[in-house]
């Protein structure tokens, strides 16, 4: 039993809390911008590779370097709608599709041309769990990931619930016609769209470099096991995200427990195969998820 909570339950909590974020950055902008955004995960990476200059220079740890990658991948990501996506929006959806594709490779070559392309981390050495009544054992940096994201719901929660601008982003991703009828300015709207959406692949960014190691292809690979995330909980839908972050990170870690015999039910390094597997039959029998969401 402790086995399964230090080597499979808690690794599930905390990659689901990674997950997590980024899942609801890409819901954020699908919900408003009504277009799937590829290069969500390349601005993961750019968070966590700003972080890493901030780590490197300063000698703060990642966690104090936050702030600054959130408000760097912010003005990134403001950028990037005012050169790519902005004068496209009133194009078929297919093509700023398209254009996310290609925005992802630059953000890519950016990072591999600033930062280069070898692996590396925030901190190096062994980094020793803390244990908790002689047996659960759990890293610091990971109690730090779960305690932030926690914070991070909560503080969406506010925003989204109790202010004017977070009310305003709900109204035009339920009806954005009825919303710009109403008088809700459109652009605002979709300039808080990007600072939350920056803000969240920022902290999904470094978190992956926390608990890994940081590469120019880390957003990338991430990017399928976010996108089933926020399909499974409902495309558009903040809430379901993040519930669906939760899913597909624990579902992830558990297939490779060994239910059936002393073998893994799944090998480790197909497991991110269960993020595809959840995602299709999502598509397939509840097109809009766990929360209802738009459909894809």
């Amino acid at each position: 039993m402790l086995e399964f909570v230090n080597f499979y339950l808690f690794p599930g909590i905390i990659l689901g809390s990674i997950y997590a974020p980024g899942a609801v950055g890409v819901s954020l902008i699908f919900g408003i911008l009504r277009f799937a955004h590829f290069a969500h995960g390349d601005m993961m990476t750019t968070g966590a590779y700003l972080a890493l200059t901030v780590v490197v220079a300063v000698g703060l740890s990642p966690f104090l370097a936050l702030p600054i990658a959130i408000a760097g991948t912010v003005l990134v990501g403001l950028g990037l709608d005012r050169l790519f996506y902005r004068p496209l929006r009133a194009r078929p959806t297919i093509i700023v599709v398209i254009a996310s594709f290609g925005v992802a490779l630059m953000l890519r070559a950016a990072v591999q041309l600033i930062w280069g392309t070898k692996i590396t981390s925030y901190v190096s050495g062994i980094q020793r769990p803390l244990v908790f009544f002689d047996s659960i054992r759990i890293a610091e940096r990971h109690i730090w990931i779960i305690g932030l994201t926690l914070l991070l719901v909560v503080l969406l929660h506010l925003f989204l619930t109790r202010t004017r601008a977070g009310k305003a982003m709900r109204a035009v991703a339920d009806d954005p016609e009825l919303a710009r009828v109403s008088g809700i300015h459109t652009e605002a709207v979709v300039r808080n769209v990007w600072v939350l959406g920056g803000g969240l692949a920022a902290v999904a960014g470094v978190f992956v470099g926390i608990d890994t190691q940081l590469n120019p292809n880390m957003g990338w690979d991430l990017l399928l096991p976010v996108f089933a995330a926020a399909l499974v909980g409902g495309i558009g839908r903040p809430y379901g995200a993040i519930a669906g972050g939760y899913i597909i990170g624990l579902a992830e870690e558990l297939s490779t427990y060994p239910w059936i015999g002393d073998a893994s039910l799944i090998s480790p390094g197909y497991k991110t195969a269960i993020a595809f597997i959840l995602m299709v039959a999502v598509l397939i029998f509840r097109p809009r998820g766990l929360f209802k969401g738009s459909q894809f």
